[in-house]
C-alpha cells in the first residue's frame, strides 16, 4: 500500500460538480489500495472575493484578521469534498491547518511552516478514511491562524508529503504538466515527461506559473517526487525528480519569460566604496526585491548602476531612489517598465559550452537588442523590450529544438 498526497487548485474545485468529480477520482486511488491525503485550495475566485470584502471594511486590513478571513475559503472546499466522498459510499474527514497542527511562524499572510504533527492524519488513514486538509494555512504556537502566501496550497501539499514520507505528491492543475514554454504564445510547446528539481526551481523563479517555488524547494530538500498533471484528463503529467533519476539531461529543458519586471538605472554614481550599499539598503528596508544588477564603469571615477525590480514595485523604487541619488551625488535616475526577462534553463548547460553565445546569436538574428544579461550554472537570462517577447520565445524554442520529439542532449 502506498501513500499519495494530492493537491487540487481553485479551478479544479470551482463548483460542487467539480468537487464531486475530484471525489470520484480520489476514490479510484483508494480502490487501487492507496492511502490518500487530499489538499484543497479555496474555490476559484473565493479568495479575491474575501480580499475585496476586507478592503471594503478596512483600508489597510489588519494582517492577523486577514488570515482569519482568508482561511475560511479552504474550509468550505474540504467540508464539501468530505461530504462528496461520504455520498459516494466511502469515508472521509476534513481537517483545518490548526487541527492538524501545521505549525508556522507568526508572519501573518506569508507564514512559513516549521513542523507538522502527523499523528491525527495517520490515525484517520489507518481507519481507512480519505483525509482532506485545508491548503494555504497553519497555526502559530500561540494558536493564531496563519496563511502561507502565494502558492500556499502547493507548499502545504509538499510539506505534508515530506512529513508523512509519502510515495508521491501529485499537483493537479488545469494544464497537463510542465511545458517547454508557454503554449499560449508558442503552439509548438511540448509537455516535458521528467524534469529535475533544479530546473523546476529555475523555471518557477523565472516566471513559470505551474508550480510555486517554495513547494519545489521543499520537494528537493526532502526528496519528494512531484507529479504535475491535469485534473481533467487521466494522462501522465510531468514528474519533478532528482537529477540521477533522468537518464540524459537535455541541453535546454525550457524557455520562460517574466513580464513583471522593470529596469532602473542610477546614472553617474561616484565609483567609491559603500555606494552600492547606499543605493540598495533603502530598497531592501522597504521590502523590495532586486533581481538582476549590472554596474557599468564610466570615466572620471563614475559608474552607472542598473538593476531590475518587480513591476508593481517600480513607482515606489523610483521615488526612493530620487532621494538616494541626491544624497550620493548621482546625476539622475531613469527607468523603463516595458521590458521582459527571457530565460533558457537546462541542467545540460553544466557540461556544455556555447549555449549562451547561441542564445545571443539567435536574438541578434531576430534584431532583438539585449539590455541586460545574467547567467547561472543552468540558466541564461536576458532583458529585452517587451514587444519582442513572443518572437524571442518562438525563435529560441525552435533553435534549441524543443519542438522536436528527439531533443538534443549533452551526450550528443
Amino acid at each position: 500500500m502506498s501513500l499519495i498526497v494530492c493537491k487540487f487548485g481553485g479551478t479544479s474545485v470551482g463548483s460542487t460538480e467539480k468537487i464531486k468529480n475530484v471525489a470520484q477520482r480520489i476514490l479510484k486511488y483508494q480502490e487501487q489500495g492507496h492511502q490518500v491525503v487530499v489538499v484543497l485550495s479555496a474555490m476559484s475566485g473565493q479568495t479575491d472575493k474575501l480580499l475585496g470584502m476586507a478592503a471594503d471594511v478596512q483600508e489597510i486590513p489588519d494582517l492577523r484578521e486577514m488570515d482569519m478571513l482568508l482561511s475560511t475559503g479552504e474550509q468550505v472546499t474540504i467540508a464539501l469534498f468530505a461530504m462528496a466522498v461520504k455520498a459516494a459510499g466511502s469515508d472521509a474527514v476534513s481537517l483545518l491547518g490548526d487541527q492538524v497542527r501545521i505549525q508556522t511562524d507568526a508572519m501573518h499572510t506569508k507564514a512559513r511552516i516549521n513542523k507538522i504533527d502527523t499523528e491525527l492524519i495517520q490515525s484517520h488513514l489507518d481507519a481507512g478514511k480519505v483525509v482532506t486538509i485545508a491548503g494555504f494555512q497553519g497555526v502559530t504556537l500561540k494558536g493564531d491562524i496563519t496563511t502561507l502566501g502565494r502558492g500556499g496550497s502547493d507548499t502545504t501539499a509538499v510539506a505534508l508529503a515530506a512529513a508523512l514520507h509519502a510515495d508521491a505528491c501529485e499537483i493537479f492543475t488545469d494544464v497537463e504538466g510542465v511545458f517547454t514554454t508557454d503554449p499560449n504564445i508558442c503552439n509548438k510547446a511540448r509537455k516535458i515527461d521528467m524534469i529535475t528539481y533544479d530546473e523546476m526551481l529555475e523555471l518557477a523563479s523565472l516566471g513559470a506559473k505551474v508550480l510555486e517555488i517554495r513547494s519545489v524547494g521543499l520537494a528537493k530538500r526532502y526528496r519528494v517526487p512531484l507529479h504535475v498533471r491535469s485534473t481533467f484528463t487521466e494522462n501522465e503529467g510531468t514528474w519533478v525528480v532528482e537529477e540521477d533519476k533522468i537518464m540524459e539531461s537535455m541541453l535546454v529543458s525550457g524557455i520562460t519569460y517574466n513580464k513583471n519586471e522593470a529596469r532602473i538605472t542610477v546614472k553617474k554614481v561616484p565609483d567609491q566604496p559603500g555606494i552600492a550599499s547606499k543605493i540598495f539598503l533603502p530598497i531592501s528596508d522597504a521590502g523590495i526585491l532586486v533581481d538582476m544588477i549590472i554596474q557599468n564603469t564610466r570615466e572620471s571615477h563614475m559608474t552607472d548602476m542598473t538593476f531590475t525590480v518587480m513591476r508593481n514595485d517600480y513607482a515606489r523604487t523610483m521615488e526612493l531612489l530620487k532621494k538616494v541619488a541626491r544624497d550620493i551625488g548621482a546625476e539622475s535616475v531613469t527607468g523603463d517598465e516595458s521590458i521582459v526577462k527571457i530565460s533558457i534553463v537546462g541542467v545540460g548547460m553544466r557540461n556544455h559550452s556555447g549555449i549562451a553565445s547561441t542564445m545571443f546569436q539567435i536574438m541578434a538574428n531576430e534584431g532583438i537588442n539585449l539590455m541586460m544579461i545574467s547567467t547561472s550554472e543552468i540558466k541564461v537570462s536576458c532583458v529585452i523590450e517587451e514587444k519582442y517577447t513572443e518572437l524571442a520565445v518562438r525563435a529560441l524554442h525552435s533553435a534549441f529544438a524543443l519542438d522536436k520529439d528527439n531533443m538534443p542532449t549533452e551526450e550528443e
